[in-house]
């Protein structure tokens, strides 16, 4: 099993939250065989030198790993943040080259079209543009993943911590299907022949404008669904302990939850991803401050011990053995042109402890 969208966190300024040692134990003890780790780290993933530092600090943590489990085996690789300035990009891309002819650790390249966790985003489109424009005229082929979300359909006044339900107000569902079709736009105006991938899709009329593109555009276009997009939905955060389900793209209404697992299920979607991203409760109940002085509320929830019991709900669906393997690992590595040994182990479905509050907890 591949999970191909995980935080994994640690450094200086997010080892409170987790470090990497500990986000590689629990998707072992998942049934992971190999994990993505996204850019938005502390320092960002946007040059040679913070890249090979990362690196360096995953193989650290899996030496350590084995010497303590003998039996761990793991595969770590990472996307490279692209900002929109053309010579870091060209940099990165020579980056990538580089590891395509070695061990491919760095498996492609991620854009955050819209602010969510971190500084990565590129908020005016004619950046966003200027990012395929340049790809483009550097011939780059590979995986370009991107969180959808359009700052112009967002709107922070609405959030009110009292009341969680009200971030799924903040960003709509508009805002990923519109981002979604500017990166279509922007891709195909400028020749881009690389794999645009959407991450985390959540809303049915998403999946619907890449179905359609699909048949029209020049590049490949993919998505995955994450565990908490398919199972939970945004009248949870009504309940008791809203503020542990506060995501970026944010749960959406239970009839668009109930599309999303269907379309899964019916082969629609590419893959399961399941955007691990945990917090401290502190955080996650804005008891921490960010550096303006302002409660954090943190968004993003642990995904990693989640996946096997989503795989059994699946299973319990009648998905048969060769569809979850298309959905955790065979589309992922025909997508990235990469091979990863399998192990098929079964995950251990009790991990929730592992971290400070369980976001699937009423999930039966």
């Amino acid at each position: 099993m591949i999970d191909p969208h995980v935080h994994l966190r640690d450094g200086q300024k997010q080892r409170h939250k987790e470090t990497v040692k500990h986000g590689l134990y629990v998707a072992w003890k998942a049934g992971v065989d190999a994990v993505f780790e996204m850019p938005n780290t502390s320092p960002e993933l946007v040059s040679r030198e913070t890249i090979e530092d990362r690196i360096k600090l995953a193989d650290h943590a899996i030496e350590e790993l084995k010497r303590e489990h003998p039996k761990f085996k793991i595969w770590h690789g990472l996307y490279a943040g692209v900002t929109p300035d053309p010579e870091q990009i060209k940099k990165i891309i020579e980056i990538y080259n580089d590891h395509r002819l070695k061990k491919q650790r760095v498996v492609g390249l991620k854009m955050f079209a819209g602010k969510s966790v971190g500084d990565l985003e590129i908020i005016e489109e004619e950046k966003q543009r200027l990012v395929y424009e340049t790809l483009s005229e550097l011939g780059y082929e590979g995986v370009l993943a991107v969180h959808c979300e359009k700052e112009a359909y967002m709107d922070s006044r609405l959030w009110n911590p009292e009341n969680p339900f009200t971030h799924t107000i903040a960003r709509p569902p508009k805002a990923e299907v519109e981002s979604v079709m500017d990166q279509i736009t922007y891709a195909e105006n400028s020749g881009f022949k690389g794999t645009f991938h959407v991450c985390h899709v959540s809303v049915p009329e998403t999946l619907e404008t890449i179905e359609i593109a699909r048949e029209d555009v020049g590049f490949k276009i993919t998505c995955g669904l994450t565990p908490h997009h398919a199972m939970l939905y945004n009248s949870l955060m009504m309940g008791e302990n809203g503020l542990y389900l506060k995501m970026n793209p944010p749960l959406r209404p239970i009839e668009m939850q109930e599309k999303m697992l269907q379309a899964l299920i019916d082969g629609r979607i590419d893959w399961i991803e399941s955007d691990h991203a945990p917090h401290t409760l502190a955080e996650k109940l804005g008891k921490d401050l960010d550096r303006n002085g302002n409660p954090t509320y943190a968004s993003g929830i642990p995904g990693l011990p989640f996946i096997p019991r989503f795989i059994n709900r699946l299973v319990k669906r009648g998905l048969s053995p060769s569809r979850i393997d298309d959905l955790t690992h065979n589309n992922i590595e025909k997508t990235f042109c990469i091979q990863i040994n399998r192990s098929y182990k079964l995950g251990s479905p009790r991990l929730a402890g592992e971290y400070e509050f369980d976001p699937f907890k009423n999930v039966k």
